[in-house]
């Protein structure tokens, strides 16, 4: 049987298919009827279905195609395979409950720091007891390239690349080196920062600007592309069980 999950971020939505906790596929798609029907055509076996959706999408076309009762959408009222102190779960986001379980799961009885890079630089902490205690949100790459713009009566909306240079020499590139740059110092800044109260931290650097940034990090991390879709996996067999 295949658990189809779905990852409706606020830039993109990524599918995943699961069989017995292995990654069979993972691809960005159009969130419509015509891509579920695709791939219900291709894959019979789906018996589950997920979606964390923080854009608040309309999902009810899927009744149309799968049994109703195997769609799921995940919110803070879930089982959940972790200890959540977080003051105000219902406000947590689903996407984040993901996370924290992929590092559950994928490093069991350790400190881990999970930094997303999406829309959002997100930072959340598990304790090695399996408590999740809380975290940070600053803006990603994107946001930031948009507020100097929206902002600011003559800079210009600058499209995310990868930056290798510390400082740039037009407009354009200075724009460049301030936003990389500025995340860089950033995401090591706060890596120091919970090394220093956390012994034995494990790493993890996930989303989808999160290979360009993760060979120029000074810290050993490990860098999951596919981090929250695993994670998701994992809260719907653990519902199940």
């Amino acid at each position: 049987m295949i658990n189809l999950i779905v990852d409706a971020g606020n830039t993109s939505v990524k599918l995943a298919l699961f069989s017995k906790g292995e990654m069979l596929l993972t691809k960005h798609i159009e969130p419509n009827i015509q891509t579920f029907k695709r791939i219900y055509e291709e894959f019979e076996k789906i018996s589950s279905i997920l979606i964390c959706d923080v854009q608040g999408l309309d999902w009810s076309f899927l009744n149309t195609i799968f049994d109703p009762k195997n769609i799921f959408i995940l919110d803070s009222t879930w089982k959940l395979p972790f200890i959540n102190s977080y003051k105000t779960p219902e406000t947590l986001g689903a996407d984040r409950i993901g996370l924290i379980a992929a590092a559950v799961k994928e490093y069991p009885n350790s400190n881990v720091l999970v930094i997303d890079l999406g829309s959002c630089i997100t930072y959340d902490l598990i304790k090695e007891d399996q408590t999740y205690v809380g975290g940070m949100i600053s803006p990603g790459y994107t946001m930031r390239y948009k507020s100097l713009n929206t902002f600011t009566g003559k800079l210009p909306l600058v499209e995310n690349e990868t930056f290798t240079d510390v400082i740039g020499d037009d407009t354009k590139t200075s724009i460049q080196a301030g936003v990389f740059n500025g995340i860089l110092h950033e995401i090591e800044g706060q890596i120091e920062f919970f090394r220093q109260k956390n012994e034995n931290l494990t790493i993890i650097l996930t989303g989808g600007d999160c290979l360009q940034l993760s060979k120029r990090l000074k810290n050993p991390i490990f860098a999951h592309p596919n981090f929250l879709v695993k994670g998701l996996d994992y809260i719907l067999q653990f519902n199940k069980k």
